[in-house]
């Protein structure tokens, strides 16, 4: 038998102990860890290794490792993605046959694939929502570089982020990152994801997981839409006066309200100084989630970050500790407001849905609560209430899901 080739950015020895002789659809079934999947192009199987869960892909050498450091690179520059964790290549039978390699991921925790999301939350929104997130990762990686080749709802896993959803790029066997995109580039990225998203939708009309009058090719040409519009806020030049020199100022509060920060600008100015011309030229997502990390250590998606700030701003006015520095208040805000929150869930709970999230639905628990009270209902009566009357039913949503998209679970309607 060949030997087996290892590549990892942390070796674990327990792979070692994987029957990697045999192929992967004959892999015995009590050492699989128990994921939803469904049909793919490729093999892709689960496992629990040291604790943790790894996605199998099984594909050629080059595709694998040709997806694993690209994985790595999109991981460095910030773009959420799946993790890349080992490719296993030189494999062979006992009888000497080859065997493709294996691209192993890790498992992203709290994840939904789209059929799950539809299966289990579906609103009148759910697919403008899951557009919306899709938009944004699409031009987060259009402003990287990155021209995907493969846009789709099956190749993006998604996360709940404070009632929005946050999306993760899975697959990128077809993605090439350039130092800039061209126009034709960006175009043709964008059909290729509404034409894929228009035939998703109408597969679940037909599987009766998606209501069947909505118009699937309406709801495909709202991702352009979006997506344009976020594209035109986030890279246009906007032409003003030398004397509204303001307007630089808030042009950057714009793009931060949007969840962006703006590390560079190209300012302009006419040849008689009577005019000025501002372009962000470096553009990065995650502004609250980065501002809610450097304060409280809390790691969040965008939309959960934002509501969580907006607390942390209630609790400073409600607390009268308008003057005093905003890490002292941080710190006393994650102690004796977040933290006991949290740390309410029961154990056997924990696992349904993210921290974040969970604080972020007992905010929106209590205003309901409140609202029908017509009086505030306290913190701790809104934590028992949601955990009795909904928490409870939910699912675990960090074992719902799978992590490659291209294995995606059929649900049942």
């Amino acid at each position: 038998m060949a030997p087996l080739e290892i590549t990892a950015s942390r070796a674990d020895p327990a792979l070692l102990d994987l029957p990697w002789e045999q192929p992967l659809e004959q892999w015995p079934e009590d050492m699989l860890a128990a994921l939803p999947r469904g049909i793919s192009r490729h093999v892709v199987r689960f496992v629990r290794v040291s604790g943790r869960v790894l996605a199998l892909k099984e594909i050629s050498r080059d595709l694998a490792q040709r997806e694993y450091d690209m994985l790595r690179i999109l991981g460095r520059l910030g773009i959420p993605c799946v993790e890349p964790f080992a490719v296993i290549s030189g494999r062979s039978t006992p009888t000497g046959e080859p065997l493709d390699a294996m691209l192993i991921t890790r498992h992203l925790q709290f994840s939904l694939p789209y059929r799950a999301v539809f299966s289990q939350v579906s609103r009148p929104d759910t697919a403008h929502r899951l557009l919306d997130a899709l938009a944004v990762l699409l031009v987060h990686l259009h402003l990287e570089g990155f021209y995907w080749g493969d846009v789709s709802l099956s190749n993006t896993l998604f996360r709940r982020d404070a009632g929005a959803f946050a999306a993760y790029l899975v697959d990128v066997e077809t993605g090439v990152l350039h130092e800039r995109l061209t126009v034709g580039q960006r175009r043709y990225d964008l059909d290729l994801a509404r034409t894929n998203i228009i035939g998703e939708l109408m597969d679940l009309q037909a599987g009766d997981m998606f209501d069947p009058e909505a118009d699937p090719i309406a709801v495909g040409d709202d991702l352009v839409s979006r997506y344009e519009e976020l594209w035109e806020t986030l890279t246009s030049r906007e032409r003003f006066s030398a004397d509204e020199r303001w307007r630089v100022s808030a042009r950057i509060e714009k793009l931060n309200a949007l969840g962006f920060d703006v590390g560079e600008l190209e300012i302009t100015t006419d040849l008689d100084g009577t005019s000025l011309s501002i372009m962000p030229k470096v553009v990065d997502a995650g502004h609250h989630a980065r501002r809610l990390m450097r304060l409280t250590g809390i790691d969040a998606q965008e939309n959960q970050a934002r509501r969580l700030l907006n607390d942390l701003d209630q609790f400073r006015a409600d607390t009268e500790q308008q003057l005093e520095d905003e890490e002292f208040v941080a710190h006393e805000w994650l102690k004796d407001h977040y933290e006991p929150v949290v740390r309410a869930v029961p154990r056997s709970m924990r696992s349904k849905l993210e921290p974040p999230e969970f604080f972020h639905e007992i905010l929106e628990h209590k205003w309901f609560l409140s609202e029908q009270a017509g009086q505030d209902v306290s913190l701790d009566d809104t934590v028992r209430h949601y955990i009795l009357n909904v928490l409870i039913h939910r699912p675990d949503e960090r074992s719902l899901v799978t992590t490659e998209t291209s294995a995606l679970p059929i649900f049942e309607s």
